[in-house]
């Protein structure tokens, strides 16, 4: 396979200088990999200088004012400007989707650890452009061999003692990691540049240091206390014993010299050899006040990432595909899209569209939150990994079937929430799990050649399980099983603990092509995805309906107000975004005249979206309620 390399990565000086002379005369316009600045000019990410993105700054719920960014051939949209230069650079210089989707992720190890890295797994889509094919990479993370179906409760069967000192923390809820095998296996499939270089600029920032941003800042606050009881992550994060603050230099050496392994031996240098029982060591550490994990260097070293057929259905005329099981994402939103398709969306568009998206109507909030709950209804009691438990007639085929659609379609009233839906009637009838989900990021890229990748990873929890191993903060992605095998009623739950099985996720990374002629799956039209634990699909659908239903640019349908709901009385509806005017917003009040109960929380999205123009552009949207921005060359 031919490798091109080229990918140059200047991290002395990294932002040194946030205080800078400002230029004296309006900078030039941007150039490949720049980010625009508020009067029209490039800046180079990591420079310090005037309109730098990733200068630190206070975290907020929401920064109004971001830009739609357009581009000519190439694009990555992340979730910190960092990841996003990383994986830019890597596109500019010939790179391919799986290229730049590497270079990003490393970098999201070192600036955003509370939400992804080594330590966890992830869920990748990607488009080949030149045989139009689209393949679903599986690297969720696996339960260990010695897993039981109490493993999350008890010590063992013979000892009822509670699993200390709770779940998460503890080294129970420690899956083997599968980001970095599902990578791998990707890169042999569809990479271009040279291994090695993908991780040069990662390796750089570790070294060097990079200043902590807002975000990181808050987390390192908000989970002091539990970064403590680690002494590799208190020696990281915290100083002295006090949360690292905002623009403190954060060098992480620890994890500099692991990318160094990954990057001259592949992924076995992670799964196999010293790392590998470094990370087997930690997992089994235990005390009274610590239960152990019983991974163990077979477990590590037997991972496979999988390779999976991707879920892809027709919406109005266009075709969505998602990843299949162990992801509940594919099918759900695939299931919400499929019943919408049954009403005219398009004459509720948004009021007041302007660059945050404008404001949802009442009817069309009311319209997708039902289809939701029918659809998360069917996904609380019928998926999860399906190599374990299969999906109601042993396929997806039945839970997408056009018939079964329609005929949930009917269960929505226009003039009434039905609060809590029914599941589908399916055999077995399984038991009910509401087991929540929680952190993430999603990489969004597409390459010169029109590749693309739709990428979301995750370690779970903020900071994980708080255990760290060579400057990998290791994941708590077993608490996404249900903790009990079974529910309220005895019924057995499909999420339950097994051995080497995968915990179910609602991470739910898209493309969307437009239909063909012939009715077949088009050109391109959008990739997207986004973090947020189980409310991740409904993320993904309100983003969806934004631009497919609304026509709103991809910059427009990442920051519109979040809202939808899971199986719940509640909808959920963003007051973080300056639209939304409180208790008293007529959007709120027209829910709840409807029988909604409103759920009026600051949400965490982070919707990264790149959407094909008509003129053959690329457009891209970085949620504001996140660091994120996009990257590429400019038209």
């Amino acid at each position: 396979m031919q490798r091109v390399s080229g990918v140059i990565w200047i991290a002395a000086g990294l932002l040194a200088g946030c205080g800078a002379s400002e230029p004296a005369e309006p900078p030039p316009p941007p150039t490949a990999c720049q980010a625009l600045t508020d009067d029209g000019g490039g800046v180079t990410v990591g420079s310090g200088l005037r309109g730098d993105p990733a200068v630190p700054r206070p975290a907020t719920f929401y920064e109004p004012g971001r830009q739609l960014v357009r581009a000519r051939t190439y694009m990555a949209v992340t979730a910190n400007p960092l990841a996003s230069r990383a994986g830019c650079d890597v596109l500019a210089a010939g790179g391919t989707a799986i290229d730049a989707a590497i270079a990003a992720q490393m970098v999201l190890g070192l600036v955003e650890p509370q939400s992804s890295g080594l330590g966890g797994g992830a869920f990748l889509l990607y488009y080949d452009a030149a045989t139009r094919a689209v393949q679903a990479y599986d690297g969720r993370e696996t339960a260990p061999a010695a897993a039981t179906e109490t493993y999350l409760q008890a010590v063992d069967d013979a000892d009822p003692t509670p699993v200390q000192p709770d779940a998460r923390a503890s080294g129970r809820s420690i899956g083997t990691p599968g980001v970095l095998r599902m990578l791998e296996l990707a890169y042999r499939d569809h990479g271009r540049a040279s291994w090695g270089e993908l991780f040069a600029p990662a390796i750089a920032l570790a070294r060097d240091g990079v200043p902590i941003g807002g975000r990181l800042a808050f987390a390192i606050e908000t989970e002091a206390a539990g970064l403590a009881t680690d002494p590799e992550a208190a020696a990281t994060y915290l100083s002295s014993g006090r949360p690292k603050p905002m623009g403190a230099s954060l060098k992480v050496p620890a994890y500099a010299d692991t990318l160094t392994a990954i990057a001259g031996g592949g992924a076995d240098a992670f799964y196999t050899g010293e790392l590998a029982q470094a990370i087997v060591d930690k997992i089994g550490a235990g005390s009274a006040a610590l239960t152990p994990g019983r991974t163990t260097l077979a477990d590590l070293a037997g991972y496979e990432a999988v390779r999976r057929d991707a879920i892809c259905t027709p919406y109005r005329a266009y075709w969505v595909c998602g990843m299949p099981p162990p992801s509940s994402g594919g099918i759900a939103v695939a299931q919400t899209l499929g019943m919408l398709a049954h009403f005219d969306l398009a004459a509720s568009p948004p009021t007041v569209v302007d660059g945050e998206g404008g404001k949802p109507t009442v009817a069309a909030v009311h319209l997708v939150s039902e289809a939701e709950r029918l659809a998360y209804a069917d996904r609380d009691r019928y998926v999860a990994d399906a190599d374990f438990v299969p999906l109601p007639g042993g396929s997806s085929a039945a839970l997408l079937d056009p018939a079964y659609l329609a005929e949930r379609a009917q269960r929505i009233q226009l003039d009434r929430s039905q609060g809590t839906a029914p599941a589908g009637a399916f055999e077995p009838a399984l038991g009910v799990d509401h087991t929540p989900e929680h952190g993430t990021s999603q990489i969004t890229i597409v390459d010169r050649d029109g590749n693309a990748v739709a990428m979301t990873t995750t370690i779970e929890a903020t900071f994980g399980s708080y255990h760290m191993v060579r400057g990998v903060v290791l994941n708590n992605q077993l608490t996404d099983f249900s903790a009990s095998p079974t529910d309220d009623t005895g019924a057995l739950v499909a999420n339950r603990v097994a051995a080497r099985k995968r915990p179910r996720s609602s991470m739910a990374p898209t493309l969307v092509f437009r239909a063909a002629g012939d009715g077949a799956r088009g050109e391109l039209a959008m990739a997207t995805g986004s973090p947020g634990g189980a409310t991740i699909i409904q993320y993904v659908v309100k983003t969806l309906v934004g631009v497919l239903d609304w026509g709103l640019d991809a910059q427009q349908a990442a920051a519109l107000v979040d809202f939808g709901a899971a199986n719940s009385p509640v909808t959920n509806v963003g007051r973080e975004h300056p639209s939304v005017r409180g208790a008293d917003d007529a959007l709120v009040v027209g829910l709840r005249a409807l029988g909604h109960e409103v759920g009026l929380t600051e949400q965490t999205s982070g919707v990264a979206t790149i959407v094909r123009a008509a003129d053959g552009a690329l457009v891209g949207g970085a949620d504001p309620r996140r660091e994120g921005i996009a990257l590429g060359d400019p038209p």
